[in-house]
């Protein structure tokens, strides 16, 4: 990707050539919570995924800088991404927009599997058309069944998770989102088909979510910022 090149111009010459930036579109996943209780959740700013990628990019070029924009909301589908694109992310001219949806959208049921499509096509268009080069990352898979740790007053949203996680209405979300992104020539880092291979492998995936229901623990945020470089590095 050229944001590559840009990293690697700006640590060669930083005087000359400006620091590139990347703007992270996103849910709660973006924004940086990972722990809930019942009084308010659990922020952490060094540890969310696009925060482990810097540190991954400046490792590769240690003299540059790399400006991140972080447009994650708490609670956001892609509908309201696409709503605030213009004020949270194409006001800051992004060489690079990672865009990450579902876990929420998903809650629309089957029914509302067309809305998060339009919903990402628009953010998709809107992007190219500002010349930010863009990638889908697929989001992690959410809880299969209900942890004992799951605090009471999530257990709702604990249980609709399992149910659209466990009968197929994910998977098609995704699935729509992975046939958009080829046939706009997207580029896709699908951590949800890793997350998925995961489970096959016997791995207890549920296990691996910080607030047993959908938000990612600070290793599989690793993961995320891996995937996104070797992403990166190969389109």
């Amino acid at each position: 990707m050229d944001i590559i090149r840009k990293l690697a111009l700006a640590g060669e010459n930083p005087n000359e050539n400006q620091a590139p930036t990347i703007a992270f579109l996103g849910d709660s996943v973006t924004h940086g919570v990972f722990e809930i209780s019942e009084t308010g959740y659990t922020f952490d700013f060094d540890n969310v995924y696009h925060a482990q990628l810097r540190r991954m990019l400046t490792g590769i070029c240690p003299n540059a800088t790399v400006n991140i924009i972080n447009a994650g909301v708490n609670g956001g589908g892609a509908p309201r991404g696409a709503a605030r694109l213009e004020r949270d992310v194409l006001s800051h001219k992004p060489d690079l927009t990672v865009v990450c949806f579902g876990l929420n959208d998903v809650h629309g049921g089957p029914d509302g599997v067309g809305r998060y499509v339009i919903a990402l096509r628009d953010i998709f268009t809107r992007l190219k058309a500002a010349g930010s080069e863009v990638i889908f990352m697929t989001p992690n898979m959410m809880n299969e069944y209900y942890a004992p740790e799951t605090v009471q007053k999530f257990k709702k949203a604990a249980e609709d998770c399992i149910k659209y996680q466990t009968d197929g209405t994910m998977d098609e979300y995704m699935n729509a989102a992975r046939r958009l992104c080829a046939e706009m020539g997207v580029a896709l880092c699908d951590c949800y088909d890793r997350w998925q291979a995961m489970k096959q492998s016997g791995i207890d995936t549920t296990a691996l979510l910080a607030n047993h229901i959908n938000h990612p623990s600070r290793v599989m945020h690793g993961m995320f910022a891996g995937m996104l470089l070797d992403t990166m590095l190969m389109h």
